[in-house]
């Protein structure tokens, strides 16, 4: 147990900044004109295709395993 609490640390920092880059790459179709309440004629929903949903998919799994290792460090 007492390895696992002096690792754990290290691996918050590594999916932390996993996470960063996972959701700084994804594309936004948001424009900055629905920023201040302009019209940016987006329809709304898309169907996610090719690396979009592995983006999307790693972002939450990279989420859970970030929250997990919070809980877990909180526990020890």
């Amino acid at each position: 147990m007492e390895n696992l609490s002096n690792l754990l640390p290290y691996i918050q920092i590594f999916l932390s900044i996993l996470l960063m880059i996972v959701v700084l790459i994804q594309q936004s179709d948001a424009g900055l004109g629905g920023t201040f309440g302009g019209e940016d004629n987006f329809s709304g929903g898309h169907t996610r295709r090719g690396a979009e949903k592995i983006l999307f998919n790693s972002t939450i799994i990279i989420g859970v395993l970030f929250v997990a290792s919070a809980f877990i460090a909180l526990i020890i």
